[in-house]
């Protein structure tokens, strides 16, 4: 029988959870679920694909650099990181994107932004939003070709698994006439118009309460799968709660009643484009978040006026990559200043490297 060093112990006070890192990834996974089956049901088959294509990118791309460095690339890759990763940005990715779109958004994810800096814990910016906005600043217009929702489309259906494909990986025009704008981009873009006018006379606001067509239950189907992972405690309430709350007022404080300058609702900001799943399943990062609940409030607040400002006076309606990957910038400096107090003391006390 051989005991544990006492020196090789964790000091007190310390929990002890049976939950690991390839649990937490697979019940993140899980959590998408609802969210991608609103989003297959809107616009198609091709999120489906785009995720099988992100996922072997993903394993490949994490499995290669493994190689490279000499690391266990089974041990690695059973983490679910990787899979994570490819998930979330196959989500936000528009359906029918060309395959090498989403092979080089997902190789540039676990590449550059995760393998570069040396690994899951050590990246500092959310993987999936690097290749995002890389896409996005590389590729505007195969990154703003969203499909209209199964309502609008002109005979009440949407491209089969055989055009799904064919516009996939051939780069075929039949899906073509299904796409059109979303809902922000309208109100980006509105040449004038009322809002109200832009409600009535375009179709995608026509059958919906709120936020356009199709997008308001594709954001409520991943409030659900957040609100599940908010119950099974992998994260906290602090950033989704307040960078909700920051994009809402942010909303309601410039919302001049409708006016040809008008951003938008309230409502068409919190259930359009991807605000639920920034919110819970983006930022809720926590290598690239901040640390302390405090700083994680300051954190979900500042992305959520970010995502506003950007959306109202920048140039990219929907703004959740940009407003996510800035306040990854900022997460050091709030947990500088949000340290909470180590265990036995009454107040936080930061290190003065001066003094050493």
């Amino acid at each position: 029988m051989s005991f544990m060093n006492a020196s090789s112990l964790p000091s007190s006070p310390h929990t002890h959870h049976m939950r690991n890192t390839r649990n937490v990834m697979q019940w993140v996974i899980m959590a998408t679920i609802p969210g991608f089956i609103a989003l297959s049901y809107f616009f198609g088959w091709g999120t489906l694909i785009n995720l099988i294509i992100a996922s072997v990118t993903a394993l490949l791309s994490e499995a290669f650099v493994l190689k490279l460095r000499h690391r266990p690339i089974k041990h690695y890759l059973n983490d679910y990181s990787a899979l994570v990763t490819a998930v979330l940005l196959g989500l936000a990715l528009p359906p029918y994107a060309p395959w090498w779109l989403v092979v080089v958004g997902t190789a540039t994810s676990i590449i550059l932004a995760k393998q570069l800096y040396g690994g899951l814990g050590l990246n500092p910016f959310n993987p999936a939003m690097i290749g995002y906005v890389v896409l996005l600043i590389s590729f505007p217009v195969e990154m703003t070709r969203w499909i209209n929702p199964v309502s609008l489309s002109a005979d009440g259906q949407l491209p089969s698994l055989i055009e799904s494909l064919s516009a996939v990986f051939y780069n075929s025009a039949a899906v073509d006439a299904y796409t059109g704008a979303t809902p922000l981009d309208l109100f980006k873009n509105q040449s004038g118009l009322m809002a109200e006018q832009i409600v009535q006379q375009n179709t995608l606001f026509g059958q919906a309460l709120f936020a356009g067509v199709g997008w308001e239950w594709v954001n409520l189907a991943f409030l659900a799968g957040g609100l599940v992972l908010l119950q099974k405690k992998i994260f906290t309430w602090h950033a989704p709660v307040s960078m909700l709350v920051a994009l809402f007022l942010m909303a309601a404080l410039f919302n001049d009643g409708g006016s040809s300058t008008s951003g938008g609702s309230p409502l068409l900001h919190l259930l359009s484009g991807g605000t639920m799943l920034g919110a819970f399943f983006i930022i809720t990062d926590p290598v690239s978040s901040a640390v302390s609940n405090k700083g994680r409030v300051i954190y979900g607040a500042g992305i959520g006026i970010l995502i506003y400002i950007i959306r109202a006076w920048g140039n990219y309606p929907d703004a959740v990559a940009f407003a996510v990957l800035l306040m990854n910038f900022a997460a050091p400096f709030i947990d500088y200043y949000t340290v909470p107090r180590t265990y036995g003391h009454k107040k936080a006390e930061r290190v003065d490297k001066r003094k050493d």
